[in-house]
């Protein structure tokens, strides 16, 4: 029976053949314990000499790390196992041999995983991340089409920006200026006018030079964006999302997390309502405990960040930011002229912001004049002010950042490790 070994718990007690890799291998005089891998999962076969012909246990021995297989063996249940199976392998096909490999079960330093990123994939760290991240990604297809959203895909080519061109990539478009998408808000707006709520899923690129943990050239964005949706409706879909990803790779990446030696007790907190606190009472905490170098008008960086997550268990919204520190187009608060309708969610554990959202300008004459006073171009927002003159609605947006959420979830230190191939200030390789 050809078979997986994410697939073996239905064969116990049978033979079953699988395609694998060899990520390790120890030996003793008579049993040699094969690490196996297969994309699925990893599993231990168990070849005993005198169980087997001498040719397959002397095959057994001698092969090498990551050389290609087909192993057969008998599943049986294995209590001291992670995984809870392993295999009595009654024959080994080498299908083709790896020689020299050069991920070997020492130590390495990170330049030099980074450089061979296309094999540190194969790792069993990696391979969990990459699960969690696959579940990440299901759970939110599954979340937005439960809530009535559409999927719509913005052009990455943008001929402007959401929030200024400074840090965008800039390149020729025949014979006109475009730039890599950083995010695609202003035309999921246009869409949700159309479809009513809407969500896009998709890379977004940012000229930041950053090094930070936290930072990526190119990630993934989830940008819904709901029309007749305002402040407080917008908060409750963020936080009913991020609640329904975090349960749903508790309950499908149990393997995964324990591999990770996440603990879980952390994520099982993670339940819907969330803390609030607006900007004002963020600045009187900070200040309050200690971090006098930041005043009313600054924006936070990830210290300040951080010491506010940690008086907390579930992620918190700080709401209501100065207009000074956000983009043009969020809505200010019908109270105060000086704060806008908008939040980040900072996660946990000093992970950082995961989401950015507001209230949008809903009202042609305002929007006009917020796109006068950052000194952008009219004509180049032609199209988004028209949205304001054809029966505007309130509406409401966020984007989530997955490769943060990823990092957050998974509780590894480094965005590098949640995206399979990561572009990074000095890195565009492999």
């Amino acid at each position: 029976m050809k078979t997986t070994i994410a697939e073996v718990g239905k064969y116990v007690g049978q033979e079953v053949r699988i395609g694998a890799w060899l990520a390790n291998k120890r030996s003793s005089g008579k049993i040699a314990f094969l690490q196996l891998r297969d994309g699925t999962g990893f599993i231990q076969g168990v070849v005993v000499k005198e169980e087997v012909d001498e040719a397959i246990f002397q095959k057994a021995k001698s092969i090498t790390q990551e050389t290609s297989l087909y192993v057969t063996g008998m599943v049986r249940e294995d209590s001291r196992s992670p995984f809870g199976y392993e295999l009595g392998v009654t024959n080994v096909e080498v299908i083709s041999e790896s020689t020299d490999y050069p991920i070997t079960p020492k130590e390495h330093g990170t330049e030099f995983l980074m450089d061979h990123r296309h094999l540190w994939l194969r790792s069993k760290r990696q391979h969990a991340v990459m699960k969690i991240r696959n579940e990440i990604i299901r759970a939110t297809y599954e979340f937005f089409n439960n809530e009535g959203f559409v999927k719509v895909d913005p052009p990455i080519l943008t001929g402007s920006a959401p929030e200024g061109t400074s840090e965008l990539f800039h390149t020729k478009y025949f014979d006109e200026d475009a730039y890599l998408s950083q995010s695609g808000q202003l035309y999921m707006e246009a869409a949700a006018m159309a479809l009513g709520k809407v969500f896009s899923f998709g890379p977004t690129f940012r000229a930041e030079k950053s090094k930070t943990r936290r930072h990526l050239i190119e990630f993934w964005m989830i940008e819904p964006e709901m029309a007749f949706y305002q402040f407080e409706d917008n908060l409750q879909v963020q936080e009913a999302y991020v609640s329904f990803i975090v349960q749903n790779v508790l309950q499908n990446c149990k393997l995964e997390l324990n591999t990770l030696g996440r603990d879980i007790s952390k994520l099982e907190k993670i339940t819907a309502p969330f803390p609030r606190i607006t900007y004002d009472e963020a600045i009187t905490f900070l200040n309050e405990k200690g971090f006098n170098d930041i005043k009313w008008g600054d924006d936070f960086g990830a210290p300040h960040e951080t010491a506010i997550a940690e008086a907390y268990d579930k992620p918190v919204f700080i709401t209501h930011y100065p207009t000074s520190l956000k983009p043009f187009y969020m809505q200010p608060d019908p109270n105060r002229e000086d704060v806008v309708l908008c939040a980040d969610l900072i996660a946990p554990e000093g992970y950082g912001e995961i989401i950015g959202g507001s209230e949008r300008i809903h009202d042609a004459g305002l929007l006009k004049q917020r796109i006068e006073e950052h000194q952008l171009d009219e004509k180049a927002y032609e199209w988004y002010l028209s949205l304001r003159k054809y029966g505007s609605v309130p509406h409401s947006g966020f984007g989530l950042g997955l490769e943060r959420t990823v990092a957050w979830i998974s509780g590894v230190e480094h965005v590098r490790e949640t995206i399979p191939f990561p572009r990074l200030l000095n890195r565009l390789y492999p």
